[in-house]
């Protein structure tokens, strides 16, 4: 046998050709959750929380992105004009927003 047939045989084989990927895209729906609807208090609250919020803030924000919600902490830049607020490069819609506080 030559060495090319023999590192054949030691191969990676996929019986099902796009399971992998079926499965994963199951799995990402699977945990994919709904935005929740905010209450108006919940909305008084971050609307008075940005209003009070200067840029370069330390803040932590729960907030909505791709099917979960994340939670990150980190300097704002606000852009009430565009409706959003950036956080270490990431923009987060002000829609997106869950919870919002300042940090000392």
């Amino acid at each position: 046998m030559s060495m090319n047939d023999r590192a054949r045989q030691f191969l990676p084989f996929e019986a099902l050709k796009g399971l992998k990927e079926a499965l994963k895209l199951k799995e990402y729906e699977h945990e994919r959750i709904e935005k929740s609807d905010l209450s108006e208090d919940e909305i008084i609250n971050i609307s008075n929380t940005l209003s009070e919020l200067k840029n370069n803030d330390l803040v932590e924000v729960n907030y909505y992105s791709n099917g979960s919600y994340i939670i990150t902490k980190g300097n704002i830049k606000l852009n009430i004009v565009n409706n959003y607020i950036s956080i270490d490069k990431n923009k987060i819609l002000l829609n997106d927003i869950k919870t919002i506080k300042k940090l000392l």
